[in-house]
Order: C-alpha cells, then structure tokens, then sequence
C-alpha cells in the first residue's frame, strides 16, 4: 500500500535535508520502545528526531494497517459515509488521512494528542492538503473531555498498547459513549496487541455494539481456546511472557520510501505490518461472511484458507477445482478478506 501522494510529499518536504544516519539512530531507539511497550508514562516521542523517525518508519506502516482497516468497514457497511471524526491518540494525524482516503465527504475531525511535537508535526503535514476542518487538542488521551455531540467515525489506533490496562475500560466506555456509529480500534499483530483487542471486543459487545469486522459473529473468539499454559501472561510494561498457540492478527503490504529504506537500514522495497483491529457499530451489518485470518495456502488446483465462520467457529477448509466458483472466489482471497 502506498501512501496518498498528499501525504507522501508532505513527509518528504518534513524529512528534507535530514542525514540517513542520525534518521536510523532515532528509528531504531524509537522502535525499541515501541517493542519494549514502556508504560512508564513517559512519551514515546520525546524529541524532534523522534517525531521525524516516527514519520520515516511508522507512519506508513500505521496508515497502512488503519486504512485496510477501513476497508474492511466500508465492505461490511457500503452505506456508511461518516462526515464526523474523533481520534484518540491521533499522532501526526495519520488516521484522518486514511479516513479521508476512504470517505472523501468527511467534513469535520477532533484529533486528541497527549505530544505536542506530534501535533506540530500533524498540522505542518495537513498545511497544503485538503483535509477536513481538524481541531487539534493537546490532553492526555486517557482522561481528556472530548466536546460536542458524538462524532459518526472514532479511532483509537496504536493507543492502547501505551495505556496502563486499569484505565483502558473506562476510556474504552467513554469513546462508546461519543460514538455515532461506528468505532476501530487497531492495535499491533502481537499476541499482546490481539489479547487487548479481545479485552476490547468483550466490553464493547457488553455495551451493546454490534461487531463489522473482522469477526463474522459476536460469540467468543474461537482462538481463545488455546491451553492455559499457551495463553499471554503479561509482565509489567512488557509484552506478553508466554505466546499463544494462535491469535487473530493480519498483514499490510507497505511501500518503503528511499528514506524511509535508509531509516531502516533496510535493501527491500516494501514491508509487511502485522496488525490486529476491532471495528463495531451501533448498527448491525448485513449478514457476515467468513473471514479468511491467515494466509491462503496455495498448490495446484487447490486452495487452503483458514476462517474464521459466523457460527463462532474457525478451522481450515479446502477448495478444490470440483468446487467451481467457491473455488475461484477462495483462489482469488487473501489474508483478512470475507468470503
């Protein structure tokens, strides 16, 4: 996936001039506390570098896995067309340019950043681009009021893996509340991104949401059942001890930029972000299809695809030629599609 041109530019314009070297430093530090998951309530951007890193690595990566996410929306709800937004935790505002990206009409978004370098960044990105009307806030995510009536789209993406777990209920109850219709959340591929997501799910259904994706079904989640011994364990400020035997995560092609290729110290011209995502609605979709959650095992004349199924139960299925078009409609599937 490719950024859109806007943004492409803009970051381009952001990262002139700055040596490759001292961008691979500042990524790579940068990472580390993003793997690391520090909640020590320090911020993960503490510098100018730091935000410049984060925008020659994880923007792309970030907006990539959030506008699949979308997409994944807008298949569930055709009819679907937000021109509200709020997001939590909004970074450079890479959210909203997905966002816009999917649904042009948008017209108006509240963005809430607890750094304010990251809202200096994302207003300098959005300076040339023809973006809705944003408000910036400055507040800690966790606890900041948000005004006005609830807004048709809400966002929480890559946040609550920086939150301590006592209060992400409550902020997860509190943007329920402020939502109009439909809420994501997307938070990393990792067995600790996906333990958070299921944490998520179980509140936000208890509340009353209706599950768009990537879930065919409200029941429990067929990949919970997993020995105990193989379930996260989590150790403070760290990802989880013990991994589980299988968990619900997916994969986004990301085009690298050459900066963003030196940042990385990296030969390939693409990436792969692995993420996991909630989206749920205070309207129902229609009726789900499976969802294919790993990748499609191919050979010839066959297909293996791993779902997940609206009965609440997950488990690979084969399709051969004899099949005919269930046949061809699994071929042509990929990672994270409904089928």
């Amino acid at each position: 996936m490719e950024l859109p041109p806007a943004l492409r530019s803009a970051v381009d314009r952001a990262l002139s001039g700055r040596r490759a070297a001292d961008l691979a430093a500042a990524a790579a530090a940068l990472s580390q506390r993003y793997r690391d998951e520090q909640r020590d309530g320090t911020l993960y951007i503490q510098n100018d570098d730091d935000a410049l890193a984060y925008l020659a690595v994880r923007l792309p990566a970030t907006y990539a896995a959030v506008r699949a996410s979308f997409a994944a929306i807008a298949e569930a709800r055709p009819d679907f067309a937000p021109t509200t937004a709020l997001d939590i935790g909004s970074g450079p505002g890479t959210a909203l340019w997905a966002a816009v990206d999917c649904w042009p009409a948008l017209a108006e978004a509240l963005l809430i950043e607890a750094s304010p370098l990251f809202r200096v960044c994302g207003e300098a990105l959005a300076h040339e681009a023809s973006l809705p009307r944003a408000t910036w806030r400055t507040a800690d995510v966790a606890t900041a009021a948000i005004d006005g009536p609830p807004r048709d789209l809400v966002t929480l993406a890559y946040v609550l893996n920086e939150l301590a777990p006592e209060v992400r209920p409550a902020l997860l109850q509190r943007l329920w509340q402020t939502t109009a219709d439909t809420l994501l959340i997307v938070e990393p591929g990792t067995p600790a991104g996906w333990a958070r997501i299921i944490a998520a799910r179980a509140t936000l259904i208890e509340a009353g949401a209706h599950v768009l994706a990537p879930c065919p079904h409200a029941h429990m989640c067929p990949l919970e059942h997993v020995p105990e011994k193989c379930r996260p364990v989590f150790r403070k400020g760290h990802a989880p001890a013990a991994t589980p035997s299988d968990w619900c995560h997916f994969a986004v092609r990301v085009a690298r930029s050459r900066l963003h290729r030196l940042a990385k110290e990296a030969e390939l011209s693409w990436e792969d972000e692995k993420f996991s995502y909630l989206a749920v609605s205070r309207r129902p979709a229609t009726a789900a299809a499976a969802r294919v959650i790993g990748r499609p095992r191919k050979a010839s004349g066959r297909v293996t695809l791993k779902l997940c199924r609206p009965d609440g139960s997950a488990g690979e299925q084969l399709f051969s030629r004899r099949d005919g078009q269930a046949f061809k409609r699994a071929w042509r599937s990929d990672w994270g599609a409904a089928v």
